[in-house]
């Protein structure tokens, strides 16, 4: 059976905000980077990329690790 968020502790409810607002913290920064940077500067596709990084946390830190060109 499906909790909803009433159904959660506030400690729970702090927990899934905090990391909610981390996750998209981090999305932020890797599309603002994204925008930025030159095409050269990035491995492959920016559009790719814009797409990857909407991925959870993992597309965000998928790109800052695989997607720049140093």
């Amino acid at each position: 059976m499906a909790r909803g968020w009433k159904d959660l502790s506030q400690g729970q409810q702090a927990t899934a905000l905090t990391l909610g607002s981390v996750q998209l913290a981090l999305a932020m920064t890797a599309w603002v980077d994204l925008a930025r940077r030159p095409a050269r500067q990035v491995n492959g596709p920016k559009s790719m990329w814009a797409a990857i990084i909407a991925v959870s946390w993992v597309g965000p830190v998928t790109y800052f690790v695989k997607g720049r060109r140093r």
